[in-house]
């Protein structure tokens, strides 16, 4: 039951901006609440553990096809979900004296967000971005680049080089988490043992910086490597808005 599923009649894209809500009438659900159960399935299991079947059984005695006339289909769950995500990212009313700070924040409260969902950057490239949270927020970042002087062009490519790091950047702990879960490495026990064992195939291959490294990680972690590419993205954007 988590084929898609197209209105018949209707070819090409179905898209869910473009269905009202259906009023509840003898159903007690709605939009909001299976996009709240949805987002809680994918939070615990990540993209992988999605499923209608999955979503019908955290609301309770429904069925997969009962949740259809609400959402569409799955794509349409989806978009759903990747925009109420997106609504978590608070943007200021208009761009502030300081378009550095301004856009850090977005890309700062997008990697956020993206870390407490981690199913979000894996499903956002599956999806066109066409939620209005989602576009308000790309019309914000849009704002503060054009106000520096880009081209609308120029600010499109700029706003996309910047959510390329901070979704990039999730997908990757998105995937790891997911790899840890497949291999059993979801245990600290387990993860330590793991890197033992890779320590030793380093030494073998005569790695010797590598496997220094791997018997006492240091350096900046993930959240700091985060923010010092972020501000390296800035710098850049920064040097071409000024040449």
């Amino acid at each position: 039951m988590d084929e898609v599923r197209q209105p018949a009649g209707e070819p090409g894209v179905s898209l869910i901006w473009t269905q009202p809500a259906p009023r509840r009438r003898h159903s007690p659900l709605d939009r909001e609440d299976i996009v709240r159960a949805a987002m809680a399935v994918a939070d615990e299991g990540g993209a992988e553990a999605l499923t209608m079947s999955a979503v019908a059984r955290r609301l309770g005695p429904y069925t997969p096809m009962s949740l259809y006339r609400h959402v569409l289909s799955k794509d349409g769950l989806v978009d759903l979900m990747l925009d109420a995500a997106t609504a978590e990212i608070a943007l200021p009313p208009v761009p502030g004296p300081d378009w550095r700070a301004d856009l850090r924040a977005v890309v700062m409260e997008t990697w956020e967000m993206a870390k407490r969902h981690l199913w979000y950057a894996q499903l956002a490239p599956t999806r066109p971005p066409l939620g209005p949270h989602t576009m308000r927020r790309t019309e914000f970042q849009l704002r503060v680049l054009a106000g520096q002087g880009a081209t609308l062009g120029q600010a499109v490519a700029y706003a996309a080089v910047l959510d390329r790091h901070a979704l990039g950047s999730a997908q990757q702990v998105a995937e790891e988490h997911a790899m840890r879960r497949r291999l059993g490495l979801d245990t600290p026990q387990r993860l330590t043992e793991a890197v033992t064992a890779a320590q030793g195939l380093a030494e073998q291959a005569g790695c010797e910086l590598l496997a220094r490294w791997m018997s006492a990680p240091s350096g900046p972690d993930m959240d700091e490597q985060f923010e010092i590419s972020l501000t390296f993205l800035l710098d850049g954007i920064e040097a071409r808005l000024n040449p």
